[in-house]
C-alpha cells in the first residue's frame, strides 16, 4: 500500500489520486477478507485502522481542519467503489462523515476547531443518533429528552439502530430540549455526545446482512453533556441541522445502491460468459440477455441520478428532491440487480461460494435506511409540486 495521502486541497488531480488509493486499498486490504469477516459478523478493526492511517475519515472535512476537502461527487464515487466490494465498510465512513459535516456546516467556531481535526484523524469516530424504538422516519416523535442543569444537559432516553455506536466513541445525538414545543421540531436540538458515564451501549443488533459493522441499541441514563456541545450553540435547531446531513446521507446510500448494482452486473456478465447450458454460454440465451440489458440500464441511470444529486449538493443548492430521487432509484436498482444476479447464477448464487448471496442480503437495507423509499417518493412529489406551482 502507498503511504497516506497528503493534500493542501482537493484539486481534480488530487481527487483522482484519492480514488486510485481507494481502489488499491480495497484490492489489498478488503477483498481478501470480506468473505470471512462477513461470515463471522466480525468488526473489521484492521481495515478501520488502515482507513485511519490513510486519512479516509477526513475525506470531506476542510483542509484547514486536517481533511482533504473533496467534493461530494468524488465522495459518492468512493462510496460506490467501496460498496461494490463490501458495503459494510462504506457505512463505517458515511455515518461518521454525516456527523463531521453537520458540525462543519452548523457548529460554532469553537466546536469546529476542537472536533473537526479529531474527526479527520479518526481519533473521535462515530455517527448520528436519530432513530428510536418508536421513531424512525418520523423523527419529530423522538422521546429522548435533554434537561438543562446549570452548564450541562442531563439526557435520558433510548436510541435504536445507531451505526458505529459500539466501536465508535462519539455521536451527534438528537434530543428534545423542549418536549412541549409546538410545532414539535422547534423543541429539538443536536448534542455532540462523547462516550462517558450514562452512555450505555445496551446491545448489538443482529441483522440479515450489513454484517461486521456495529448497529446498536443505546440507553442514556442521566448522561451529562456540557452546554458548549450544543451544535451551533442555539436550542431548537436540531431537526433542521440534521436534515441537511440526511441529504448527504441519502446521496451516500444512493452510491451504495449503485455499488451493489454495479457489482451484481459485473459478476453476472463474467459468469454468463463462462457458464454453459445446452452447448453454449448462457449469455447467448435471450432470457439472460434481457436480464443483463435491464441490469446495465439500471446501473447507468442510477449513476446519473446519484451524480446529479451530488453536484447539486456541491453547488450548495437545496437537493432533497434530487437526493430522494437518487436514493430511491439507485437502491431499488441495487436490490433488483442483486435479485437478477442470483437468478443468473442459479444454485451458485444461493451458495456462499460467490458474493451474490451477500449482495442479495445487503441490498434490502438500502431501501429502508436514511428514509424509506416510500418516503422518498412522497418527498419527490411534494417538491415537484412546490417547484412548479400551477
Amino acid at each position: 500500500m502507498e503511504s497516506p495521502i497528503t493534500s493542501q486541497g482537493a484539486t481534480p488531480e488530487e481527487e483522482q489520486m484519492i480514488l486510485d488509493t481507494v481502489e488499491k486499498f480495497l484490492e489489498a486490504e478488503v477483498k481478501p477478507h470480506v468473505h470471512q469477516l462477513d461470515h463471522d459478523d466480525e468488526y473489521p478493526q484492521a481495515i478501520v485502522d488502515k482507513m485511519k492511517e490513510l486519512g479516509f475519515f477526513g475525506l470531506m472535512i476542510d483542509p484547514e481542519f486536517g481533511g482533504f476537502g473533496i467534493s461530494t461527487l468524488t465522495y459518492a464515487r468512493i462510496i460506490e467503489k467501496i460498496s461494490a466490494v463490501w458495503m459494510s465498510v462504506s457505512g463505517i465512513i458515511n455515518s461518521h462523515m454525516i456527523m463531521a459535516m453537520t458540525v462543519q456546516r452548523c457548529g460554532t467556531e469553537e466546536q469546529k476547531a476542537h472536533y473537526l481535526p479529531k474527526f479527520a484523524t479518526g481519533e473521535l469516530r462515530g455517527g448520528i443518533g436519530l432513530t428510536e424504538p418508536d421513531a424512525g422516519t418520523d423523527l419529530q416523535n423522538i422521546r429522548t429528552v435533554a434537561r438543562r442543569e446549570g452548564d450541562e444537559y442531563v439526557v435520558n432516553g433510548n436510541k435504536m439502530w445507531i451505526t458505529n455506536s459500539g466501536s465508535g466513541n462519539c455521536i451527534l445525538l438528537l434530543v428534545k430540549t423542549d418536549p412541549t414545543a409546538e410545532p414539535r421540531h422547534k423543541g429539538m436540538s443536536l448534542l455532540i455526545a462523547e462516550k462517558g458515564p450514562g452512555f450505555v451501549v445496551s446491545k448489538k443488533l443482529e441483522k440479515l446482512g450489513y454484517k461486521g459493522i456495529d448497529s446498536c441499541a443505546l440507553a442514556f441514563e442521566d448522561y451529562r453533556v456540557p452546554v458548549e456541545r450544543l451544535v451551533g450553540g442555539v436550542e431548537g435547531k436540531g431537526l433542521k441541522q440534521v436534515l441537511g446531513g440526511l441529504e448527504l446521507g441519502r446521496i451516500n446510500v444512493a452510491a451504495r445502491g449503485l455499488g451493489i448494482a454495479q457489482a451484481a452486473l459485473e459478476e453476472s456478465v463474467a459468469y454468463a460468459q463462462t457458464r454453459k447450458t445446452f452447448g453454449k454460454p448462457i449469455c447467448e440465451h435471450q432470457a439472460i440477455q434481457l436480464k443483463l440489458g435491464e441490469m446495465a440500464t439500471r446501473v447507468t441511470a442510477a449513476r446519473l441520478l446519484t451524480e446529479n444529486a451530488a453536484m447539486a449538493y456541491d453547488r450548495g443548492e437545496r437537493c432533497d428532491m434530487e437526493a430522494g430521487m437518487a436514493k430511491y432509484f439507485a437502491t431499488e436498482a441495487g436490490l433488483e440487480n442483486a435479485t437478477e444476479a442470483m437468478r443468473i447464477f442459479g444454485g451458485y448464487g444461493y451458495s456462499k461460494e460467490y458474493p451474490i448471496e451477500r449482495l442479495y442480503r445487503d441490498a434490502p437495507l438500502l431501501t429502508i435506511g436514511e428514509g424509506t423509499n416510500e418516503l422518498q417518493r412522497i418527498i419527490i412529489a411534494k417538491q415537484i409540486i412546490a417547484r412548479n406551482p400551477a
